[in-house]
C-alpha cells in the first residue's frame, strides 16, 4: 500500500473547506486532480473517506479517523521542513494572518505589508471576518494569527496579548433624556432603539455581554463608529462607542459611559498553543510590534 503526502494534503483541504472545487481552488489545482487522488487513496486503503452524498462534502466515519491521522503526518512533516529551514537561516513559508477589524488600534494590513516586504520568500495572506469564525480558523490551524474580539475571554487553546481595552459609552443628542445622566445602565436602554456595532466586531461582543440580561432593541449596525455617530446625530437610535470614540460628532452629540464596569471591548492577538512554524513566530512578533 502507497499513501502519498499530496493524497493526504488534498484529502484535508476537502474536508476542511467542504467541498472539492473549493479545496482546489485553495490548492491552485485542478479539481478533477483533487478529486481524482482521492479517489486513489481511497482504493489503496480499501474504505470510503468522503460522504459526497449532501451540499457539503463530510468525512466517513473511517475518513474522520483517517483525516486526524493526515493532519498528524502532515505537520511532522511541516516540522521536518522548518528544522531545515532554521538550519538554512531563510525565513520562508506562510505567514497566514486574520482580523475583525483594524480600526485606529492596530493598522494589520498595513503591518503585514511590511513584513511581506522584508521576507519575499514568506507567503503571506489575510483574512477578514468575525471574532468566533477567526477563533475557528486557528483552532484548525488554517491561520496562524488573528486579531479578534475577546471581551467575555478566549479559551485556553489559544494564547493572547491584548492589543487594547476600552470601556462603552453610549452617544445621544443633547434634547435626549439620557444626556444629562451621569452614567447609563444596561436597564436604561430596555425598549429604546439602539445603533449598535455589527455583530463579530470586538465592541459588539462586549455590548451584547453587557446587556446580556436586557432586551435591547438594535434597528441598525454598523463596523464603523464614525457611522453609528451619525446615525445617532440624525435621531436613530442611540449609538454605543468605545470609550476613546465618545467625543465623535461631539457638536451633536453627549456620550454618557455605560455602567457595565467589568466589561472591557478587548482586541487581542491570539495565536494556537504549541510549535509554530519560523514565519508564523516572526510574523506574529511583527504584529505585537506594530501596537
Amino acid at each position: 500500500m502507497t499513501v502519498q503526502l499530496h493524497q493526504l494534503e488534498y484529502l484535508v483541504a476537502v474536508v476542511d473547506d467542504g467541498g472539492f472545487t473549493r479545496a482546489a481552488d485553495r490548492l491552485r489545482i485542478a479539481q478533477p486532480g483533487v478529486s481524482a487522488q482521492v479517489r486513489k487513496l481511497e482504493r489503496e486503503l480499501g474504505h470510503e473517506l468522503l460522504d459526497r452524498s449532501g451540499h457539503r462534502v463530510r468525512p466517513t466515519a473511517v475518513g474522520v479517523e483517517v483525516v486526524a491521522a493526515a493532519r498528524t503526518a502532515l505537520a511532522a512533516v511541516a516540522g521536518v521542513r522548518r528544522v531545515v529551514e532554521d538550519l538554512d537561516g531563510l525565513l520562508r513559508g506562510e505567514a497566514r494572518v486574520g482580523m475583525v477589524t483594524s480600526g485606529p488600534f492596530l493598522d494589520v494590513p498595513g503591518a503585514l505589508a511590511d513584513f511581506a516586504a522584508a521576507h519575499p520568500q514568506v507567503a503571506c495572506s489575510l483574512v477578514e471576518a468575525g471574532s468566533g469564525r477567526l477563533r475557528s480558523l486557528l483552532r484548525e490551524g488554517r491561520l496562524d494569527v488573528a486579531l479578534v474580539g475577546a471581551a467575555g475571554g478566549v479559551a485556553d487553546d489559544l494564547v493572547t496579548d491584548v492589543v487594547t481595552e476600552e470601556t462603552l459609552v453610549v452617544a445621544v443628542p443633547p434634547s435626549d433624556p439620557l444626556a444629562t445622566a451621569s452614567a447609563v445602565t444596561p436597564g436604561d436602554l430596555a425598549g429604546r432603539d439602539v445603533v449598535a456595532p455589527a455583530e463579530g466586531n470586538a465592541l459588539r461582543e462586549a455590548f451584547d455581554l453587557a446587556c446580556a440580561s436586557v432586551a435591547v432593541r438594535v434597528t441598525c449596525e454598523a463596523s464603523d463608529p464614525t457611522v453609528l455617530a451619525r446615525l445617532a446625530a440624525r435621531g436613530l437610535g442611540v449609538a454605543v462607542l468605545p470609550a476613546s470614540l465618545g467625543a465623535l460628532r461631539s457638536e451633536e452629540l453627549v456620550a454618557v459611559p455605560l455602567d457595565a464596569p467589568d466589561v472591557r471591548a478587548r482586541l487581542v492577538l491570539a495565536r494556537p498553543r504549541g510549535a509554530v512554524s519560523p514565519a508564523a513566530a516572526a510574523v506574529t512578533r511583527a504584529l505585537l510590534a506594530a501596537r
